[in-house]
């Protein structure tokens, strides 16, 4: 309208013959007018830049993907990293960057669940007070599809025994909790292992006879998970979900033999270097000798 030529001057109306007219302010249309011509802005943070800039900082996080032993870990994880390495940042700013550049862990969707048997908690205050035991599977080249055992601390997430198994029988299924009575009990003896509660599920192999009367002679008592309630045996289940993504579904392995040794290696690896939200994103390995260096001093 301004730009319209009057009939009587001959002139352009103007901006402020027109706002006059409106009852409008010609800042407003000003700011309106160069909103419209101006490029929109790319999008930024709010607040103040910090001392590394988005592109430097999603550098940091490929290198941190890149150096961990690890597969798909999320944003807290690689947030913790960076602390460990001496760079501070939020979280919030990590997920962001790792969203917007495709670095985000993949997440799968669940499917819509009944009501819950189990609604405690299944983690215990002290390490050896209870241990989680379940079975998966494998494939090999010579083989053909083998059994994985592993045995996981509910306390402090670490994984006490890892075995693979041409067939899964009951005693094979022992072999994860021979190898954790050992190492944290001196020796398979009988009652060595009093006081630890070994949880199950209902797999024949472990509702066995042989298995349940191996377990009591070691002084152990057998804790059978809620029928169809996954979650009461979840330290074992989310282990064996890691031990699949970073192991079982990105190599190939020609024996039983070769999965053997890579698990033993996994298992070292995985004691020393995954990172325990709860455990204030320590490993197992650090929070055990944590816990047990605190244990003196509380008696």
């Amino acid at each position: 309208m301004s730009t319209v030529i009057s009939i009587s001057t001959r002139r352009r109306y103007g901006v402020a013959r027109v706002c006059r007219a409106w009852g409008v302010a010609r800042a407003g249309v000003y700011r309106r007018r160069g909103t419209a011509e101006a490029p929109p802005a790319p999008r930024r943070r709010p607040g103040p830049q910090g001392p590394m800039s988005d592109a430097a900082l999603v550098e940091a996080i490929r290198q941190v993907l890149v150096d961990s032993p690890f597969h798909g870990e999320g944003y807290r994880k690689v947030w913790a990293r960076l602390r460990h390495a001496g760079l501070r940042t939020s979280k919030e700013r990590v997920r962001r960057l790792m969203r917007e550049n495709g670095l985000a862990a993949s997440t799968r969707t669940g499917r819509p669940r009944g009501p819950r048997n189990h609604d405690g908690t299944i983690i215990p205050e002290t390490v050896d007070a209870m241990w989680g035991t379940d079975m998966t599977t494998a494939f090999t080249v010579e083989h053909g599809q083998v059994a994985v055992f592993v045995a996981v601390d509910h306390c402090s997430a670490e994984c006490v025994g890892i075995h693979a198994a041409l067939h899964g029988t009951r005693h094979e299924a022992l072999e994860p909790v021979r190898q954790g009575v050992t190492e944290r009990f001196g020796g398979v003896e009988k009652e060595a292992a009093a006081g630890l509660g070994i949880r199950h599920d209902h797999g024949s192999q472990y509702m066995s006879r042989d298995f349940q009367k191996e377990i009591a002679w070691l002084g152990a008592a057998s804790s059978p998970a809620f029928v169809r309630a996954p979650e009461g045996n979840g330290c074992a289940e989310r282990f064996i979900r890691t031990l699949k993504e970073n192991l079982l579904w990105v190599r190939t392995f020609s024996t039983v033999e070769d999965l053997r040794l890579a698990l033993i290696d996994f298992r070292q690896t995985y004691n020393e270097c995954w990172l325990i939200e709860r455990h204030g994103h320590r490993s197992p390995a650090q929070f055990r000798r944590d816990q047990m260096d605190m244990m003196p001093l509380a008696a």
